[in-house]
């Protein structure tokens, strides 16, 4: 198994895919994910949708994450506020903490759209639901209770399921009331 971030490619040697990868753009607003993350969450539907099966509740929340761009999706019990969080995991070639760029930035996106989404379905069907941004690495501390895999030295999560992972961007929705799988 690699460690994360530890390949050297030919790309890497291209100014200006360096650029695309690792400049940190002149206006943030020019990155999606910074414009993404300033969304505000909508409202939760009054009307609560009845849920037969917990656990066919949580394998359709799973499936949409997939579907959604997440390559690992797992759902965890938070003691801390009596909810559930929803982790997602996505591949990167290059760390979304230290490649600034456009480029970089791109896990980042896709697990910023998979949590809104998938925070968004969660509210529609009636339960509170708010995208969490985990500091340090909590989300990968939580990745690894939902059975996604384990950490390394580093503290990254490490995962056979997903080949070639390089790193985590992890995003969590917190949901009360959604039933525990």
């Amino acid at each position: 198994m690699r460690l994360p971030f530890s390949r050297r490619r030919e790309e890497d040697r291209d100014p200006h895919w360096d650029a695309f990868i690792n400049r940190p753009p002149a206006d943030p607003n020019n990155v999606i994910p910074h414009a993404f993350s300033q969304v505000h969450d909508g409202e939760t539907n009054p009307v609560r949708t009845e849920v037969h099966s917990p656990n066919v509740l949580a394998s359709h929340i799973k499936e949409l994450g997939r579907f959604y761009g997440a390559d690992l999706v797992g759902i965890v019990g938070v003691p801390s506020d009596q909810g559930f969080a929803i982790v997602s995991v996505l591949r990167a070639d290059y760390d979304p903490r230290t490649a600034a760029g456009v480029g970089g930035q791109t896990p980042a996106l896709k697990g910023l759209f998979a949590t809104f989404t998938l925070a968004a379905y969660i509210r529609e069907l009636g339960y509170r639901a708010t995208r969490v941004f985990a500091e340090g690495n909590r989300a990968e501390r939580l990745a690894v209770a939902a059975g996604l895999g384990n950490l390394n030295v580093e503290g990254r999560l490490v995962t056979p399921r997903v080949h070639r992972v390089r790193a985590v961007r992890a995003r969590l929705s917190r949901a009360r009331g959604v039933p525990r799988c």
